[in-house]
């Protein structure tokens, strides 16, 4: 029987992060592709495939597959997520423990969330909340990741106003993603190809072409605070990790606007629709980068700190 270390060093800690990023991030779009199929209801129950198999049986055909297959990552994430766990446990950084729980945990009420959207044959506000779960879950990775990169958390690296501005980006890419997910459940795509017989809008009772015209006027509020927040970056210098993580945001912002709005007047074409579905993965994942990147390593001196005089005379 393998024993464990006493302790993990920070690399493997750093390793099994990332690795849990990618899979958080990689079961979004592999249920996106479950979605756009029409493979929601491949295996019609849960937690078993059928009520007489536990996997997929050949009469269930591509979709009954590309649905299994989708719940069968469920398994990898959460062995990744527990090994992340013990990693973190076992190191000497006791200020990741808290994410690693809720990384963790956030799985099983994932899965039991999923299970429950397959039971009630794919209502359109749970599959939203599965969705929204998932996206939390890829905030929480990133940030986890990052930080296990460092020694510790320090002081804040901007001002105040800014800080604040900062999670003003972070409240607003919240609501472009619960208003994205109302979008989604008042369109076309439902998961299933029954479902998909069901009048668009009718599935969550929104008009289509208003709740996307909110969608939109959200997706203009966060760029022009990720604007404004890059140009007082700028102009007060700050640290190059808070203007860099900035910058990128809004290179990930644009490119996912501009394919929002090619799919909304294409007809929402699968691959593009799979493509926003990425973008929104990037989007958070950035966002918790910016958040991130705010408060400096455990090393740094806080942004009101001065040398004393005598320490400089020395």
């Amino acid at each position: 029987m393998p024993v464990l270390p006493t302790a993990f060093s920070p690399a493997t800690v750093s390793r099994l992060a990332f690795a849990n990023v990618v899979a958080n991030g990689l079961i979004v779009v592999t249920g996106g592709a479950v979605r756009l199929t029409g493979s929601g209801l491949g295996c019609p129950t849960f937690p078993t495939c059928t009520e007489d198999s536990l996997i997929t049986t050949p009469e269930m055909g591509v979709r009954g597959v590309i649905e299994f297959g989708n719940r069968t990552l469920t398994f990898l994430l959460a062995a990744i997520a527990l090994a992340v766990l013990v990693a973190v446990w076992r190191s000497p950084r006791r200020d990741l423990r808290p994410l690693a729980v809720l990384g963790f945990l956030g799985i099983p009420a994932q899965a039991g969330l999923g299970g429950i959207t397959v039971l009630t044959g794919l209502n359109p506000w749970t599959v939203a909340a599965h969705f929204l779960i998932s996206m939390a879950l890829v905030a929480i990775a990133t940030v986890l990741w990052l930080r296990s990169r460092e020694p510790g958390v320090g002081q804040p690296l901007i001002r105040r106003p800014l800080v604040l501005l900062v999670r003003g980006i972070a409240v607003v890419t919240a609501l472009v993603l619960l208003l994205g997910t109302l979008v989604t459940g008042s369109g076309p795509h439902s998961g299933d190809v029954d479902a998909n017989d069901v009048p668009t809008g009718d599935r969550m009772g929104f008009d289509l072409e208003l709740i996307s015209q909110l969608h939109a006027d959200a997706v203009f509020l966060l760029l022009g605070l990720t604007i404004a927040l890059l140009v007082a970056l700028y102009a007060t210098d700050a640290p190059g990790r808070v203007r860099r993580a900035a910058r990128d945001l809004l290179v990930v912002q644009l490119a996912q606007g501009v394919i929002g709005y090619v799919q909304y007047f294409t007809g929402l074409p699968i691959v593009l629709v799979l493509l926003h579905m990425l973008g929104a993965v990037l989007i958070v994942a950035y966002t918790a980068r910016l958040v991130w990147a705010v408060r400096g390593p455990a090393s740094d001196l806080p942004l009101s700190s001065s040398p004393q005089p005598a320490a400089a005379a020395r």
